[in-house]
């Protein structure tokens, strides 16, 4: 079976300020954020097909990259943030000062200590993994680009990298990054996380 390669884009720079933007806050990106993106992907196309998550900031510009190389874009509702419950569109020095231990056990525990009404961890990874798998079963030989988010990208690296969740939500995954996996017959492997380019 020929290789598979999966190049992971997490989106540019959202308009407003930093907060937590689950999959229940849609900001677009901001000007400088489809400056990242275009900077990030650069003058070539790879890609056999573009998928991408749903939301705004991935989606439009998953869309134009597809548009411009005329190739085949995806929107799966599976590629969506996870949800983060109260702290949905809040800032995250406001939460560390008015909601102090409930942060630190997040990151403490993110699986069993998550923000209420938050996603369950359990059902955030397996929809992460159900659209990963249904990837290399659909796409043997090709070269995949997928527009999403940083906990979409930790959330995939989890079962590749061997890493627990804390470990995972401590690894960097910056705006317009790539993070790549490699599918052989044998394993499927992470070559490198939060390049800025290729």
């Amino acid at each position: 079976m020929a290789d598979i390669t999966i190049d992971f884009l997490r989106h540019g720079e959202p308009v407003g300020t930093s907060t937590y933007r689950g999959n229940g806050v849609d900001d677009p990106l901001s000007e400088k954020g489809w400056s990242q993106m275009w900077g990030a992907v650069g003058d070539g196309c790879p890609w056999d097909v573009v998928f991408s998550s749903p939301l705004t900031r991935c989606r439009l510009f998953a869309e134009a990259l597809a548009k411009k190389y005329s190739i085949p874009v995806k929107v799966d509702n599976r590629l969506k943030e996870v949800g983060f419950g109260v702290w949905e569109g809040r800032e995250r020095a406001e939460i560390q000062k008015n909601n102090a231990d409930e942060y630190a056990a997040f990151y403490r525990d993110p699986i069993n200590c998550r923000p209420a009404g938050a996603e369950p961890w359990a059902e955030f990874k397996s929809r992460v993994s159900s659209v990963f798998e249904n990837m290399l079963e659909a796409f043997p030989g090709q070269h995949i680009l997928v527009v999403t988010h940083a906990g979409v990208i930790r959330a995939a690296m989890m079962p590749v990298s061997q890493k627990s969740a804390v470990e995972v939500y401590g690894i960097k995954v910056g705006n317009a990054s790539f993070t790549r996996f490699r599918h052989t017959e044998s394993a499927t492997k992470l070559e490198f996380c939060n390049h800025s380019s290729l």
